[in-house]
């Protein structure tokens, strides 16, 4: 209130100032008016200067008493206003100060439950110590006494921790070993019951839907000659003609003393091909120079280059499958001069994609995304002999460079084991192309690697410990292994006869399947006298 009464004073004083300025302002222009009308117009005007001097002292006191008005008004509303805001002042710190002593309690309380828990905790990580202690002390103890029980078993047994732990060992994988046998067995027959029929009927019911002929091809080209005289004019002066052929289509020629005959010899059936229709355009036309060689060659290749593509579009349309991008269709033309076993690869690609789609359909799959895989499940032969690898590598890189799905990808590479299958397709490119390459009259192999085969067959299976003897029957669809009574089991017997598949599996290549079977006999002789 002091400071207030202070303000108010000096408020007054300033306005009582300025009053006063005014009021002498007004004298002195008086006076100035009444000076200058004295000195224009002399003694004459005084009167009139005395009167406008009088008007001016009237109004400059009109003029204070409106300012001593005005600024007790301007007090008094700066004091109402003041006053206003004192009081909401020391009510928002009221209020201020309430909360403040309501939050002083509540950290007060906390402080004491914090303080209470403290105390606990500290009681409750005394007393685990405590029990740690008495805890190690009794693992001591418990140690000690089982070192004395083991010695003590060892005294009576006899035996030290190591052999016995042997012993155990022993027995138990015995006992797993015969336990193992016996679920396996289980466990083999059940499957077999359930799904052999089934597999047999969705086998039978594709061979049915698809049956294609039985045809033996040559992997060799032999053009026969009108006569001997050809010979000649093929191999031209010095060798001139020979070696230009040879050169242009990239093959070799072989003359030797068979009558009218001329044998193309290359790695790539295409070139094979591409050299076969040069010479038989060179033998019909006569004309044998390395000028008309070079001619005829670019339409020879020409030729071959068209009957790729139209080959590999037909077999397109025959499957049915869609989607498949010129390059690719040009490689699947490829492999229609491209032979295994005699096998044409451009006719088991179409075998194969036909017997994946039935297959596939019985089993509600994708019957378009199975033909497509057995349809490109070879598709590596048409460069493996440009590219080193396997077919089936050579394969899926191809397909991945033409941005082909990852399933069908992973299918053309497993469907010989190299790679781990990641989908159903890649199993039944593996089933479909053991069926397409087994049927009768399919393919046909030497006698000597048919001969090897069983030796194989055989030593594989005499490998194993325990086994007697073994013969490879059937032309090599079956192994019968004779088993050791005494070292082989019954439950065993089973364990031998899976494992002996793995290694056949593993490292043998061979059409179908092969069958194994573990032969256990023990025979008890006496004689009654």
């Amino acid at each position: 209130m002091d400071a207030l009464s202070n303000f108010i004073k000096e408020l007054i004083g300033v306005l009582s100032s300025k009053s006063v300025i005014g009021l002498l302002s007004g004298v002195g222009l008086g006076f100035l008016i009444h000076w200058q009308i004295t000195k224009l117009f002399g003694q004459n005007a005084a009167t009139a200067a005395e009167k406008v001097r009088d008007d001016a002292k009237k109004e400059a006191d009109h003029i204070l008493r409106e300012a001593k008005v005005a600024a007790k008004a301007e007090l008094i509303k700066i004091k109402d206003d003041f006053e206003l805001e004192a009081k909401e002042r020391r009510q928002e710190l009221s209020g201020i100060e309430k909360r403040i002593s309501q939050r002083e309690e509540i950290l007060e309380k906390k402080a004491d439950v914090l303080e209470a828990k403290m105390a606990g905790v500290e009681k409750t990580e005394k007393e685990v110590e405590l029990a740690r202690e008495r805890v190690t002390t009794k693992e001591a103890d418990l140690k000690k006494e089982i070192s004395k029980q083991i010695t003590e078993l060892e005294r009576i047994a006899e035996l030290n921790r190591d052999s016995a732990k042997d012993m155990l060992l022993e027995k138990i994988k015995g006992e797993v070993q015969n336990e193992t046998g016996h679920l396996i067995r289980s466990l083999v027959e059940e499957a077999k019951q359930k799904a052999e029929k089934e597999s047999q009927k969705i086998m039978i019911y594709a061979m049915q839907k698809y049956s294609s002929d039985c045809a033996y091809e040559h992997t060799t080209a032999t053009i026969p000659l009108p006569n001997d005289e050809m010979k000649g004019r093929i191999i031209g002066r010095d060798g001139r003609n020979i070696r230009a052929i040879e050169a242009v289509a990239g093959v070799t020629l072989m003359i030797d003393d068979t009558p009218e005959a001329v044998v193309i010899s290359c790695f790539d059936p295409v070139k094979k091909e591409t050299a076969r229709l040069l010479l038989e355009k060179l033998i019909s036309d006569g004309r044998i120079h390395p000028t008309r060689i070079e001619e005829l060659f670019k339409k020879s290749e020409k030729e071959v280059e068209d009957a790729v593509f139209s080959a590999g579009e037909a077999a397109v349309l025959e499957t049915g499958v869609q989607g498949i991008n010129t390059n690719l269709i040009r490689l699947i033309g490829r492999l229609k001069y491209r032979f295994s076993y005699s096998q044409n690869v451009l006719r088991h690609s179409v075998e194969t994609s036909y017997f994946m789609g039935i297959i596939a359909a019985e089993l509600r799959l994708d019957v378009q995304k199975a033909k497509r895989v057995g349809l490109l499940h070879d598709i590596g032969k048409a460069m493996d002999h440009e590219i080193e690898g396997s077919h089936a590598s050579i394969g899926a890189d191809i397909l991945r460079k033409n941005n082909e799905a990852k399933d069908v990808i992973n299918a053309v590479a497993a469907h010989h084991e190299e790679v781990e299958k990641e989908s159903l397709y890649a199993v039944l490119a593996t089933v479909c192309d053991a069926l397409s390459a087994s049927r009768p009259g399919a393919r046909s192999e030497t006698a000597e690697l048919y001969l090897k085969r069983l030796d194989q067959l055989e030593k594989i299976a005499c490998e194993f410990s325990g086994v007697e003897s073994c013969y490879a029957l059937q032309a090599g669809r079956e192994v019968r292994v004779v088993a050791q009574p005494t070292k082989i089991s019954d439950a065993e017997a089973q364990v031998l006869a899976r494992d002996i598949c793995h290694r056949i599996e593993k490292e043998m290549n061979y059409p179908g399947q092969i069958k194994v079977t573990v032969i256990r006999e023990t025979r008890s002789v006496d004689y009654a006298k």
